[in-house]
C-alpha cells in the first residue's frame, strides 16, 4: 500500500513543474486525491460491495470534478493534471505512468455490455479535451493531441491528432514519458504545402511551354508569352 502511495506521489512530483513538495501533492492536488480514492473504491468493487464503491466514486466526483468508475483498472503512477472534467469508464484499463490532462474522456460507445471502454498502455499521454472512445487499444508511449477524438487502435509510439483521430507521426523512439503534447504536426498544413508545391511546379511547366510557342499575342492579359513576339493562334486570327 505504501509503495503504491509513494509511486502515485512521485508521479506528480516528476511530471508537474509547479509542485514543491509531497505534502502539497497529498493535501492540495485533486488528481492525486481522485486516484487514491479510486484505489479504495476499486477494492470495494472487486469484493462485490458495489454501493460502497459507487458512493466513494460519487463523493470523489463532487470533491474533485473527476469521475472514475470504481470498476476501472488503473496501473501505478497515473497523473491527472488539473483534472476538471475527466471521465473514466467502467471497463477502462490504464497502464503504468499514464498522464491525463483536463477534460479527457475514456468512454464507451453505444449500449454494448462487456469490454466497451479503451485500454491504454504504459507511458501514454492524452492531451486536454481529448476523447478516446470504445473498446480500442492505445499502445505504449502513444501521444494523443488536445481535442482529438480517437476511435481506432493506435500502435506503440505513435502520435494521434484531429477529429476523427489520425496517426500523423509513426512509430519513433521517445523519452520514457513525453509530456511535450504541444509539439504536434499539423496534417492539414502539410497537405496544403504539398498542394502548393505541385501547383508551383505545374505553373512553371506551363510558362516554359507558353514561351516556346510564343504566345505574346494571347488575349489573356498576364500571358507570359507576350514578350516573345505573340502566339501563332493570335497572329492567324489577325
Amino acid at each position: 500500500m505504501f509503495d503504491t502511495l509513494k509511486r502515485d506521489l512521485d508521479a506528480v512530483l516528476k511530471r508537474d513543474p509547479a509542485v514543491h513538495s509531497r505534502a502539497e501533492v497529498f493535501f492540495c492536488y485533486p488528481g492525486f486525491k481522485a486516484v487514491r480514492r479510486h484505489r479504495r473504491a476499486h477494492k470495494a468493487y472487486l469484493k462485490g460491495r458495489y454501493f460502497l464503491a459507487r458512493w466513494i466514486s460519487s463523493r470523489t466526483k463532487k470533491k474533485t470534478g473527476i469521475e472514475i468508475h470504481p470498476g476501472a483498472t488503473i496501473g501505478e503512477g497515473l497523473f491527472i493534471d488539473h483534472g476538471a472534467g475527466v471521465v473514466i469508464g467502467e471497463t477502462t484499463i490504464i497502464g503504468n505512468n499514464v498522464t491525463l490532462y483536463q477534460g479527457v474522456t475514456l468512454g464507451g460507445t453505444g449500449k454494448d455490455t462487456g469490454k466497451r471502454h479503451p485500454t491504454l498502455g504504459n507511458d501514454v499521454v492524452v492531451g486536454a479535451g481529448a476523447k478516446v472512445l470504445g473498446p480500442i487499444t492505445l499502445g505504449n508511449h502513444v501521444k494523443v493531441g488536445a481535442g482529438a477524438i480517437v476511435l481506432k487502435d493506435v500502435p506503440d509510439q505513435c502520435t494521434v491528432v484531429g477529429n476523427p483521430g489520425r496517426i500523423v507521426r509513426g512509430p519513433a523512439k521517445r523519452p520514457e514519458i513525453d509530456l511535450n503534447h504541444g509539439d504536434l504536426p499539423d496534417p492539414m498544413l502539410d497537405k496544403m504545402q504539398q498542394l502548393y508545391k505541385r501547383l508551383s511546379q505545374l505553373e512553371k511547366v506551363l510558362t516554359e511551354h507558353a514561351i516556346k510557342v510564343g504566345c505574346a499575342g494571347c488575349p489573356v492579359e498576364d500571358c507570359p508569352g507576350r514578350e516573345n513576339g505573340g502566339c501563332q493562334s493570335a497572329a492567324e486570327a489577325q
